[in-house]
């Protein structure tokens, strides 16, 4: 994005990359609040205020306060901390053969588990559920159709779609239904405590072993979780050695 000088307050510039700058450190529905461009005028006003502000604080030297001096004593400090935490944990790498070699020593935690796809109808009794059964089977409606007009869980509105999941997701009676059926296979009435079911079976995936590259990503953020955890507790332990006289305890 070009560079575009909005406002210049004193010798400060005010971009249109200092609003995209603000629009990014705002939640979401924050963000589709001011991202339209009565909502960019509001912002832009409010950093010519902050800077306004800024100016008189320069102009009669608040920066000189000792109530500043000391917040910014803290400021830093924190800081520091932080920086110092961060510099030790930065310097962590991870090579390829430690994250394969993590893999192939642990490849029973990558297990896949066996997923369903499936669709469903929910009503509130079994005669409904029968009866939107039967015209299924009948061919008088799709099931897709019949779950856009007469389901009431929030599916209704993808055709009855649960997308896919895994086996423990769902509540007992629903799963055992789904993974004993087959594929394209209705199902009749199936009873939860949410009410009625028809069910759908899409797909079923078998589990088992996982590839390495379908877990790399996990593997890589536990290994580093390893790893920053010993250096941390390593670093910590050198330090309270080294610095043993300086932490003093009151009784």
């Amino acid at each position: 994005m070009e560079r575009k000088v909005l406002v210049t307050v004193g010798e400060k510039e005010i971009t249109n990359l200092d609003i995209e700058s603000a629009l990014k450190s705002l939640d979401p529905y924050q963000a589709m609040h001011f991202n339209t461009e009565e909502g960019k005028k509001q912002l832009l006003e409010d950093l010519v205020n902050q800077e306004l502000f800024y100016v008189e604080a320069k102009e009669t030297q608040l920066h000189n306060d000792e109530s500043f001096k000391s917040e910014m004593k803290k400021i830093e400090e924190n800081m520091l901390k932080q920086f110092a935490i961060n510099k030790v944990l930065s310097s962590i790498t991870l090579t390829e053969d430690e994250k394969k070699a993590f893999f192939e020593a642990n490849k029973s935690k990558f297990n896949k588990s066996e997923t369903a796809s499936a669709k469903h109808i929910l009503v509130d009794t079994e005669e409904k559920a029968s009866e939107l059964f039967n015209k299924i089977n009948e061919g008088a409606v799709s099931f897709e159709d019949a779950a856009a007009e007469h389901s009431t869980c929030p599916s209704k509105d993808a055709g009855g779609s649960l997308g896919s999941f895994p086996r423990g997701q769902m509540v007992p009676e629903f799963e055992e239904a789904v993974f004993n059926m087959k594929q394209g296979e209705i199902s009749g009435p199936v009873q939860t405590q949410f009410g009625y079911h028809l069910i759908k079976l899409e797909e079923i995936q078998s589990g088992g072993e996982s590839e390495y590259e379908e877990v790399k990503n996990e593997i890589e953020k536990t290994l580093m979780y390893q790893k920053q955890s010993e250096v941390y507790s390593n670093k910590l332990n050198d330090l309270k050695s080294k610095y043993q006289n300086t932490v003093k305890f009151n009784d």
